[in-house]
């Protein structure tokens, strides 16, 4: 134990929550090659095994999950000095991931990232806006945003807010057609939507919540080229609130009748919440996005069980 540095266990905890190598020193802000260099020291120096070596990364042996909880307690620890030294908001650094759909990871980054980084200015911030091909399991994400909750047990997932869903079309281009009055008249019209067996989430899936005959005849997996496409007149399309509103070009078709409503959820590893960083993002991220509520939901019509 005489080699033993405490400094080695922020190294051991990068390992731990992120089972990689690689992740981990992205984390720390060094190379792959002094994380590894650290792990082995911190063995050599407590004469145990903490990881696995596989092709998957790194596994916690028995004596790797043992050490975890006083490892935590002292990064705990840690971190109290620094928020009573150096103040809440500048105590938090290091590299944070949040994945999050494309158009929440647009609202984020016009009306949130200036107020996040005044918040957290030691935070190193990785916005990631394909949360599809991540992998929380591997965390490649330290938080995700989610617009369904997670049902595997390791994973908790809060809601932070609704937002509401429109029907839209051009001005131009609902001009040179017929007042729309009904549903029906809808299928009249052609639309503009997401590719079928690319659609991520369950709740991107409303073609056929607003009527049933419902196809789009233009498909993307990007909500803006849908958006793109809705203003230059090639169609109809559903659209966020939060998205369209900022378009005065685009107009809502039905807005008595068509309200869809769909949530934000926060989604991360059971290991992650307990954090004092992540746990402090996490809680100001839900606030401020609340703070935001009458830019994401345009009002229900009377009319709406919604």
């Amino acid at each position: 134990m005489q080699n033993f540095d405490w400094d080695d266990l922020q190294f051991f905890l990068a390992v731990a929550r992120t089972g990689q190598l690689s992740r981990a020193a992205r984390q720390l802000q060094t190379s792959h090659v002094t994380v590894s260099r650290r792990i082995d020291r911190l063995e050599a120096a407590l004469k145990l095994r903490l990881f696995e070596r596989n092709p998957r990364g790194y596994e916690l042996t028995t004596f790797g999950r043992r050490l975890i909880e006083t490892a935590e307690r002292i990064e705990a620890e840690t971190e109290r000095m620094n928020v009573e030294l150096l103040g809440d908001s500048i105590g938090q650094r290091g590299i944070l991931r949040v994945a999050t759909p494309e158009g929440f990871g647009s609202f984020f980054s016009t009306r949130l990232l200036p107020r996040f980084s005044a918040r957290f200015p030691n935070i190193l911030l990785e916005l990631v806006t394909l949360p599809q091909i991540l992998s929380l399991s591997r965390r490649e994400a330290d938080v995700s945003v989610t617009l369904d909750p997670s049902k595997a047990s390791p994973y908790i997932s809060d809601k932070i807010t609704d937002y509401s869903l429109h029907v839209y079309g051009a001005r131009h281009y609902l001009d040179r057609h017929p007042p729309i009055t009904t549903r029906e008249q809808l299928l009249e019209h052609r639309f503009i939507g997401y590719i079928e067996e690319m659609i991520f989430a369950p709740g991107l899936d409303y073609l056929g919540e607003v009527h049933p005959g419902l196809r789009a005849q233009f498909r993307s997996s990007s909500i803006f080229n849908q958006l793109a496409a809705t203003k230059l007149g090639e169609g109809l399309c559903v659209l966020p609130y939060f998205i369209a509103s900022q378009h005065p070009d685009l107009q809502i078709v039905l807005a008595d009748e068509v309200w869809l409503r769909r949530h934000y959820w926060m989604t991360c590893h059971r290991d992650v919440r307990p954090i004092a960083r992540e746990r402090a993002v996490m809680t100001w991220l839900a606030e401020a996005v609340r703070a935001e509520e009458a830019a994401l939901i345009r009002g229900a019509p009377r009319s709406s069980a919604s």
